[in-house]
């Protein structure tokens, strides 16, 4: 353990055990004397833990004093509440070998390590079985530890116990690895480890290396596999506190060290990795050390909440184009890196060490290409031909990809300490080939690629990838680093090629086998986020830099103005499917002129999916995927030709005739009557099916005289539900119909607001349930149908109701800040104003929103609603109280404003109380 600096500032073990003494002297009853006693060590500890705090908290931070300084504190207070135990309340007298008794620390508390909120792992360690002395003494100190607020894991167990147990339990004979002596019976403590290491170590080294690192590949699948997750757990996430454990206890098991250094001393480790060992795990410590003081927990999620506090806490700050907290989170990934690396190269060794001899094998090294394969594994065959040949670095992942073969770790080492190398391969053609082959490669691009970052090969080849390796997205929305993200995104690209999602991606599986830019497709795939953290638009910067690497890499100049406009416009596909009504015939068109061609579509198709699909396992789902394939759709046939000019009466006309036919068997009259209803616009934007359910809807609810009429189908293919609300039409009725979904639980994805000839408003709304089910029972429809009519007729105080909603974001999210922003736009359609509101998520929003536009006596058309982490998107297709744009700037600044102060909360729209007609 570490020198501790001014213990007795910490506790002052000697003063403690005198008063405990005089407690234990003074003619006083049993149960007072154990009252002061639990007052006297609860002080002694809130002391000591405050003074350990304050060290730390005042002073720079440092993880490894920390842990060791907690582990002194409970050192002593065990040691004393032992020696008070065995002294004062059960007296000493003549003990028999079985009523021994030691007091060992087994766990992470056994390493020397105790965070501030870690459990404290006890052994009570006996020669043979328990007996009434050594319970009554186990029984007092644990009830003691307990009534002072600790959490204490503990075992009573004899030596043979121990030794049966940790042969047979792979955690147990982990934790007693660890045991270290308390107080108590010194001997019982060394005979154990006699023990343990005759009769459970010996003979076991290497199945208890392969049994750790099971575990730990089990934990890494079992927690997503990546160590670039944005809210990344400290100590079980891969590259955290846990990995370095492993490599601890393996060392440990097999060399009997105690201290990483002492590696460096039998040639397991360099002096350099053993300094990167020591660095990342006092790292770590003081970053999770940091998370149980802020918490007052034993928390080990770093989560958005807390890292901006932390990053200041342990002294980053702004530099120009990076805020503190990404500064500190980008340390934290490239810290997670070095424990990755640690793992290959102590593997490596451990593998060379420990080899064990076949008694016959058939099995030969294959040389090729200059380099060695053997056991599913390439390396290098001569060292010093890398300085010679620096391309052979990028020819070794070459043929890892195409062979299908892990690359050794002492190669890995060894590229890693000569990546200035790679530096000169930038311009090197066979070099380019090789990076753009592996790119391309049509199996699992995305595993080489990840290999090459985590060697550092990626970034010094691309070193404007370098630039966003470790990069943290600093939002709700994004999961991954833009170097994670990207590389998953890549992969995701061969897996829409490959067929592996043509379930969830149909079309996308379908046009990427008919594109002739295919490379292309890669590189912009590989760029489209490379000028994230730059500042300015990284879409517009990336692609200047797609210009730049694209005949480096080799590509044509058509291929390269190709990736070009695939990262300048890589985000357009989303904004108009997801922001803009593809129903109007303006938004198709202004699309269409932006792609100009097939070919084009359909990558920005595929590069679409893959892109939002690499943001993280909750962002993709079915509604997204339908307004992709619309836009697809419309904007193909618009491309071909097949969005012609035709009147727009004959439109309507061959609508109305489609639904003559699927309405056969009702009376002639009836079909004119519901025919009358529908203002064109109604025709043009749904197809006939849904003409026919609102038909009979509507028709049954004329027939049986009801004020309310709720549909809800379920719509399998956008992953859906869509509510449809038949009702008498009045000012605010929207509003208040989102307002009552919302208090469902419900989101909004899409809206459409169509009045009826007859003064009915016939609106339909596309929700998402809360727990993504799209079974629609009776009692749900009854739900929503009860919400609206409690709504519509006043006995539901919709802005309280919506007040007192709790939001479904985590707390954590309220770290963001959301700039708020309005943009009135007359360009985008023909016949509509189309207004975007951005602004920070929240119960209510949509409701608060669109009730402002009613009040300033606009008509909303149509509704999208798009989600983004704690970022809400709406867009409102709307016309005034004339049924044309607004198009006078007085107006247009009043609709600004008043829609900016409800974003900031400054302003709610007026209730507005009209009768329902």
């Amino acid at each position: 353990m570490k020198t501790i600096r001014k213990p007795r500032a910490i506790i002052d073990r000697k003063h403690l055990v005198g008063m405990l003494d005089d407690l234990g002297a003074a003619d006083r009853t049993a149960q007072d004397k154990r009252k002061d006693l639990l007052a006297l060590l609860k002080e002694a500890h809130r002391a000591g833990y405050a003074e350990i705090k304050r060290r730390f908290m005042e002073q720079r931070p440092n993880g490894a004093v920390t842990v060791a300084e907690h582990c002194y504190l409970m050192d002593q207070i065990l040691i004393t509440l032992y020696d008070y135990v065995t002294h004062h309340v059960y007296a000493p007298g003549v003990r028999t070998k079985g009523e021994h008794l030691c007091l060992m620390a087994v766990g992470g508390y056994g390493r020397g390590e105790l965070s501030p909120y870690s459990d404290i792992d006890l052994l009570f360690l006996l020669p043979y079985k328990s007996t009434p002395y050594s319970e009554q003494v186990v029984e007092y100190m644990l009830y003691m530890l307990w009534d002072m607020g600790l959490k204490v894991g503990h075992s009573t167990r004899s030596i043979g116990e121990c030794v049966r147990l940790a042969k047979t339990d792979i955690t147990i004979r982990t934790a007693l690895l660890e045991a270290r002596w308390l107080y108590g019976d010194r001997k019982l403590a060394d005979e154990f480890r006699h023990r343990y290491r005759n009769d459970v170590i010996a003979g076991s080294g290497m199945a208890f290396v392969e049994a750790k690192l099971a575990e730990r590949d089990n934990r890494h699948d079992r927690l997503g596999d990546s160590r670039y997750v944005l809210e990344p757990n400290v100590k079980e996430d891969k590259g955290g506190l846990r990995d370095l454990h492993t490599l601890y206890w393996i060392s440990r098991y097999l060399y009997g060290v105690t201290d990483v250094r002492e590696l460096v001393d039998i040639g397991i480790l360099s002096t350099e990795a053993a300094r990167t060992f020591i660095k990342a795990q006092s790292f770590l410590w003081a970053v999770r050390c940091m998370l149980h003081y802020l918490t007052g927990r034993a928390e080990d999620r770093l989560t958005f909440d807390l890292q901006k506090e932390i990053a200041a806490r342990l002294g980053y700050t702004d530099h120009a184009g990076a805020a503190s907290v990404e500064r500190f989170m980008r340390h934290y990934f490239l810290v997670a890196k070095d424990v990755g690396d640690l793992t290959r190269i102590f593997c490596a060794v451990l593998e060379e060490q420990n080899k064990r001899k076949p008694r016959l094998t058939l099995r030969r090294k294959k040389h090729i290409d200059g380099f060695v394969v053997e056991g599913g594994r390439i390396a290098v065959a001569e060292e010093t031909r890398l300085a010679d040949e620096p391309a052979r670095i990028l020819r070794l992942f070459r043929h890892a990809q195409t062979l299908g073969l892990d690359i050794h770790p002492n190669t890995l080492k060894l590229v890693t300490e000569n990546l200035k190398l790679v530096t000169s391969l930038r311009n090197d053609r066979e070099a380019n080939g090789l990076f753009l082959d592996m790119l391309t490669h049509p199996q699992e691009p995305d595993t080489i690629l990840r290999r090459m970052n985590e060697a550092g090969v990626f970034g010094r080849f691309i070193p404007e990838f370098a630039r966003v390796v470790a990069q943290m997205q600093y939002d709700m929305y994004h999961v991954y680093t833009t170097d994670e993200h990207t590389i998953r995104a890549i992969g995701i690209l061969s897996r829409i090629e490959r067929g592996d999602l043509a379930d969830a991606l149909p079309v996308a599986s379908h046009v990427v086998h008919t594109v002739d830019s295919r490379r292309a497709l890669y590189v912009a795939v590989m760029l489209h986020d490379i000028a994230k953290g730059r500042g300015g638009d990284h879409s517009e910067l990336g692609a200047k830099m797609a210009r730049r690497l694209g005949p480096r890499l080799g590509l044509s100049p058509e291929e390269t103005e190709t990736v070009a406009w695939l990262v300048r416009h890589h985000l357009d596909m989303s904004r108009t499917a997801f922001k803009r009504d593809i129903d109007d015939p303006q938004t198709i068109v202004d699309f269409a002129n932006l792609v100009q061609s097939p070919e084009r579509l359909k990558l920005l198709l595929v590069l679409t999916c893959a892109d939002i699909r690499a943001v993280g396992p909750s962002v993709w789902n079915g509604w997204k995927a339908a307004l992709l394939r619309e836009l697809y759709y419309r904007t193909d046939d618009a491309l071909s030709g097949g969005l012609s000019a035709e009147a727009r009466d004959v439109r309507v006309k061959r609508k109305k005739d489609a639904l003559r036919e699927v309405l056969a068997d009702w009376p002639a009259e009836a079909v004119d009557d519901f025919l009358a209803l529908g203002y064109p616009s109604y025709w043009l934007v749904y197809d006939t099916m849904t003409h026919q359910r609102h038909a009979r809807m509507i028709r049954q609810a004329e027939d049986n005289g009801a004020p309310l009429t709720v549909e809800m189908v379920p719509d399998t293919a956008r992953d859906v539900v869509d509510v449809t609300i038949y009702c008498a039409d009045h000012p605010g009725l929207f509003a208040r119909l989102t307002g009552a979904i919302s208090l469902t639980g419900c989101s909004i994805v899409d809206a459409k607001i169509i009045t009826l000839t007859n003064g009915m408003a016939l609106d339909s709304f596309s929700v998402q349930d809360p727990k993504g089910e799209l079974q629609v029972s009776p009692e749900k429809q009854l739900r929503l149908t009860k919400a609206i009519e409690d709504t519509l007729t006043g006995r539901h105080n919709l802005r309280q109701a919506l007040a007192a909603k709790k939001s479904d974001l985590p707390s954590r999210a309220r770290v963001f800040s959301v700039p708020p922003r309005v943009i009135l736009d007359n360009a985008v359609s023909k016949t509509h104003t189309v207004i975007e509101v951005n602004g920070r998520d929240r119960p209510g929003f949509l409701y608060d929103v669109t009730r402002t536009l009613t009040s300033l006596g606009l008509q909303i058309s149509s509704a999208h609603i798009s989600t983004y982490g704690e970022r809400v998107v709406d867009v409102f297709y709307v016309k005034d109280v004339f049924g044309m744009k607004v198009d006078h700037q007085t107006k247009l600044r009043q609709i600004r404003e008043n829609l900016m102060e409800v974003l900031h909360g400054d302003k709610q729209a007026p209730l507005l109380k009209r009768k329902v007609g």
